[in-house]
């Protein structure tokens, strides 16, 4: 049978032949073929690598301008490697130093590693904040929607908006911090009020981005048992540490708690916990030695207890000879280190609620439960997985650092430890010995400041771009445990 126009029924267009499978096989070919034009709009590794490129290209910048001759007393500028180490510490909020900030930098070396600090802050929680958004915005529209719901401030598209907000938060508490402060610094330190200004500015921004960087030789050693100054910049710390999203999900939904997203309510209550059990536990065992707390008037004693239980979680600030502690303290200021703060936040370390998630997947294990709940929700299984990535790759690369130097140096287990647990947590505490590692092993610990400033990110981040669904599934098969 032949059409008015000539064509029979098998000139007609492939897509409109009749068939059971004509509309889905055609459906497909489409499907595959927009696969094939349209690049993929959360290509994982991108992220990543802007960020390196971005914190390299800083780093850089700020090492040649230290070495310039104006930025040092002597007018010689710093070594390379003085440069780098300087530069990518303050960066990274790291806060380890192999000089002395206030006796060998001249005011100009000093406003570079305040700027260097200031940017290394507000950066890195918009880094983190922006990546969030990433990330939920690779999911479908149900899941972005739920997600704005109950974090709007992550969930912001408007990256303008999450640089101002983050730049507001800094300047505030930065400010409010160097009020408190400065009148002290003044009044009861013998310093001129231009002195105790500059000097409270600079601590106040040390403070609230972690960094731990003190203009003076001894860190905070000479303000040891001041709560004027002590409990202000401990403060800070806490703030810093919390995380953007949770700093301003509090502001918006103070009177609600109980609307507070599971990210908040984890993040707080395991810094309680922790801050808790480190004041009590640093405080306790240092409380009787004569080269820390010992010599001390009560007051003094838990002001710097105070002090101590909040700095390893990121600070970097010592009022306290940290090397004359007793070795249980370094421990149990090392597993601190380990953890760090909030995720969004400027500190370091896998993070609480990377913490928080173990304890409750151990916690579900032991009672018996096939899922893990918190909170009247659900954990899915994405999260538990990179949780355990995150901590073991962590710890693989602290051992094998550790190892390198021990075989490299003449230092015992528990210095080096402490010193490489610093930097890969970007926490900034010392037992004093960073000075006198050789050049290769402060480059290592540059390397592991780089590494944890910017690996936990940017891993997990990685990690949650490159999930994909098996399937199939095989059988199953169990190896023997325990």
């Amino acid at each position: 049978m032949t059409r008015p126009d000539g064509r029979g029924p098998r000139d007609r267009p492939p897509e409109r032949r009749r068939g059971p499978f004509a509309a889905l096989s055609g459906a497909v070919r489409t499907m595959r073929a927009k696969a094939r034009q349209e690049p993929n709009p959360h290509p994982w590794g991108k992220p990543a690598q802007l960020f390196l490129l971005v914190f390299v290209t800083v780093d850089l910048i700020g090492t040649g301008l230290l070495m310039t001759p104006v930025t040092t007393n002597d007018l010689h500028g710093l070594g390379f490697v003085d440069a780098l180490f300087t530069a990518t510490s303050a960066l990274s909020v790291c806060g380890l130093t192999v000089l002395t900030l206030g006796e060998e930098l001249n005011i100009v070396g000093q406003l570079i590693v305040l700027f260097l600090m200031q940017v290394g802050g507000i950066g890195i929680m918009t880094l983190a904040s922006l990546l969030g958004v990433a990330v939920i915005h690779k999911f479908g529209l149900r899941m972005q929607l739920a997600v704005r719901a109950e974090l709007p401030t992550v969930a912001a598209g408007d990256v303008s908006g999450v640089v101002s907000r983050v730049a507001k938060i800094c300047l505030i508490v930065e400010g409010l911090v160097f009020l408190c402060i400065t009148p002290r610094l003044w009044l009861g330190y013998d310093m001129s009020l231009g002195e105790a200004a500059y000097s409270g500015l600079f601590h106040s921004v040390s403070a609230f981005t972690n960094a731990g960087l003190a203009l003076y030789s001894d860190s905070f050693m000479r303000f040891s048992g001041d709560p004027f100054i002590l409990v202000p910049c401990a403060v800070a710390i806490i703030l810093g540490a919390f995380g953007f999203p949770v700093l301003v999900e509090i502001r918006r939904r103070l009177r609600t708690p109980r609307r507070w997203s599971l990210h908040t309510k984890l993040t707080l209550t395991t810094t309680v916990v922790l801050y808790a059990a480190g004041i009590v536990l640093v405080t306790a065992m240092e409380w009787s030695n004569p080269a820390t707390l010992g010599a001390m008037p009560w007051y003094a004693r838990f002001t710097d207890g105070f002090f101590h239980g909040v700095v390893p979680r990121s600070g970097g600030f010592n009022s306290l000879a940290t090397g004359e502690m007793r070795d249980s303290t370094l421990l149990l200021t090392i597993m601190l280190m380990f953890v760090g703060g909030g995720s969004g936040g400027t500190a370091g370390g896998i993070k609480v609620a990377t913490l928080a998630v173990i304890v409750l997947v151990i916690l579900a294990e032991v009672r018996g439960h096939s899922t893990v709940h918190v909170f009247d929700r659900q954990l899915p299984n994405e999260v538990i997985r990179q949780a355990l990535s995150l901590i073991f790759l962590s710890a693989t690369v602290i051992a094998v650092c550790t190892i390198i130097l021990l075989e490299g140096t003449r230092f015992h287990l528990l210095p080096v430890l402490f010193e490489v647990v610093s930097a890969f947590g970007v926490v900034g505490m010392s037992t004093g010995i960073t000075a006198d590692l050789p050049g290769w092993g402060q480059c290592m610990l540059t390397l592991l400041m780089v590494a944890g400033r910017i690996g936990p990110i940017t891993f997990v981040t990685a990690l949650a771009f490159r999930d994909r669904r098996r399937r199939y599934s095989l059988a199953e098969s169990r190896p023997i445990i325990g």
